[in-house]
């Protein structure tokens, strides 16, 4: 994998990049959709590609080794193959799914064994697993085995989660050098900085994450129901300390004002499922605020769904179908919300990213963000 900055803006840490990778380039900053088991919810390939304009997506570790399992995935050579996805991949490590199965888990210094969610199964996950389970999926860019604790957390926890973090990452490591690539191309191992909101764990992560040497780094254990100041200030705190030439993924992150902040804290990527899960509740995002769909003044509504939106599902539906077609409890309606979330997200990094290369991305991002926010 290859990161090159192309502008850096002149009043913040944001800057405009790309990622070359085996399945090809990305331009920074970007958002990649979440397609948990191999899907992105409610939308096809086809228009993750011609109407989101996809560049990345992400797959779960943990969801693909419970389903379809290892083995059908190898026998598909790979996850690229087994969805027809021949654009690049990132797989989450297992971590957080790990962490939010807290009544069903337990954790040692060797890893963590928990309870299959779907059939009551028990399995282990470590670090060695996780870069098993990846390797077989072959995703592009593979993250490293992590642990982290919610927020807020005792010091003394949110300490040893880190360092066991660190040492994890070790064994990650080790083990990707021991074990061939299967599909014939090299997958890219991104460390997670940990550290919760104790500023000086974060540091000490970051520090640490800094000296390993990836290609690549990711900031871990946020968006976990902190207050937004301590997300950006946790976040803020690591990209000084991240290396500059590498690229950085914020984990999880979020609102379309989380990510206009993220990118002008250095942050080059983003994934989150709100804008599916939302869409699926009939909350839409748009340049001009947040649109609950659902609500009733959008029923004698004939005007577009949104008229600045990129997605034909903007222009060839009115809002006052697409609200009928939540209180029909129709699953149209979930699908016109996903695809019209998603492309605005990628439409919202791709104008940041317009406009950090023509140098005024803090006055725009400072007069967009309170229009994001409006509720409609």
């Amino acid at each position: 994998m290859k990161f090159s900055i192309e502008q850096n803006d002149q009043y913040s840490k944001a800057r405009a990049g790309q990622i070359e990778t085996a399945h090809g380039k990305i331009q920074t900053p970007i958002f990649m959709p979440v397609g948990t088991v191999g899907t992105v919810k409610s939308v096809q390939q086809r228009d993750l590609v011609e109407e989101v304009k996809a560049q990345i997506i992400l797959g779960n570790t943990y969801h693909l080794y419970l389903r379809p399992g290892i083995e059908i995935l190898n026998q598909a050579g790979g996850l690229h193959r087994f969805m027809n996805w021949d654009k690049p991949i990132l797989t989450d490590s297992g971590g957080f799914q790990v962490f939010s199965l807290a009544s069903s888990r337990k954790k040692s210094e060797d890893g963590v064994r928990f309870k299959s969610h779907i059939d009551g199964s028990y399995h282990m996950f470590t670090p060695e697993k996780s870069m098993e389970i990846q390797r077989n999926i072959g995703a592009d860019i593979i993250m490293a085995f992590d642990e982290l604790t919610g927020i807020p957390a005792e010091y003394h926890d949110a300490k040893r989660a880190m360092q066991v973090t660190h040492r994890w990452l070790e064994r990650c490591r080790t083990w990707l050098n021991e074990n061939p690539e299967l599909y014939g191309y090299q997958q890219t191992l991104f460390p997670i900085v940990q550290g919760n909101d104790f500023k000086d764990l974060r540091q000490e992560s970051a520090r640490y994450i800094a000296d390993f040497g990836a290609d690549g780094n990711a900031i871990g254990g946020l968006s976990v129901g902190e207050p937004e100041p301590v997300m950006y200030e946790m976040t803020d705190i690591v990209t000084e300390i991240l290396p500059k030439d590498k690229p950085r993924y914020l984990m999880g992150v979020g609102t379309p004002w989380n990510i206009l902040e993220g990118i002008a804290l250095g942050v080059d990527m983003f994934d989150c499922v709100m804008p599916t899960r939302n869409a699926r509740n009939g909350m839409l995002f748009t340049w001009n605020g947040v649109i609950n769909m659902k609500n009733a003044k959008w029923k004698d509504c004939f005007e577009p769904l949104d008229e600045s939106g990129t997605s034909f599902v903007d222009h060839e539906y009115t809002k006052a179908y697409v609200r009928h077609l939540f209180n029909a409890q129709e699953f149209l309606g979930k699908q016109i919300a996903s695809l019209h979330n998603l492309a605005f997200y990628l439409d919202l990094v791709r104008v940041a990213r317009e406009h950090i290369l023509a140098g005024d991305f803090t006055e725009w991002k400072n007069q967009m963000i309170p229009q994001l926010k409006t509720r409609l």
